[in-house]
Order: C-alpha cells, then sequence, then structure tokens
C-alpha cells in the first residue's frame, strides 16, 4: 500500500501488523494453532484464523491507541461484520464437510489486549 504524503498509511499498516502479530502471540500461549493469516478474497479479509482442538475460528484483529471513541471493539461496524461473515462462507467452501466454527475478536487498546470469544456477527 503506497503511504500517504504525510506517512499515516504506511503507520496505520504498520500498527496493524504489530497488533495483528501480538494477538497472534497471545492466541497462540493460549493453545490456538494458526491456520492461516490474512485470508483475502472478493469479499473481504480475516486477521487470522486459527484452530482450537475440533474448532476452527475466525478472528478479527483491532487496536486503537485508547478508548476515547469507543475503543477497539467498537470500531468492528454492521458493514465489517457483513465483510466477516461472508469471508468466513467463502472459507469454508473449501471443506467438504465444514467443521464447528466461530468469531473471536482481540480487541488491542493501548497497552489493553482483550479477548472476546464467540462474538455474535450481524450477517444481514
Amino acid at each position: 500500500m503506497p503511504a500517504a504524503p504525510d506517512g499515516r498509511r504506511t503507520t496505520a499498516v504498520s500498527l496493524g501488523r504489530d497488533a495483528e502479530a501480538r494477538a497472534l502471540a497471545f492466541l497462540s500461549q493460549q493453545g490456538l494453532t494458526l491456520v492461516e493469516k490474512n485470508f483475502r478474497c472478493r469479499t473481504g479479509e480475516i486477521d487470522l484464523i486459527m484452530r482450537d482442538a475440533h474448532m476452527l475460528i475466525f478472528i478479527e484483529v483491532r487496536s486503537r491507541k485508547d478508548r476515547r471513541f469507543g475503543g477497539a471493539a467498537a470500531s468492528v461496524g454492521h458493514m465489517k461484520q457483513q465483510r466477516l461473515w461472508r469471508s468466513a462462507a467463502f472459507y469454508l467452501l473449501r471443506f467438504r464437510k465444514p467443521p464447528l466454527c466461530r468469531f473471536d475478536l482481540v480487541a488491542i487498546d493501548g497497552d489493553d489486549l482483550q479477548w472476546m470469544k464467540n462474538i455474535r456477527l450481524s450477517a444481514s
């Protein structure tokens, strides 16, 4: 991605990658196994796809400096939820019999990391 003249996009991309790396390290310590990073398809992107025993977990990672404007968790709006849902459905097409799965959110606000399991998405 090209940088804006003031360099903000590069910084935002770098911060996003750092947040994903931090989330991956944390989730790996919790016993999850990485299946795929940054899965992209025509409907969107899924930051991390991990496995916990027989469960496939689609993970969105959000990061904010602080909670001043609602924080990282509040930044997953309706449109993002729809893209996550559709991207996961597209990913699951590769399975003859899809595994059990769920959506998780890792919200990072400054130094605080919060793992929210089995979040409900608005698919419509």
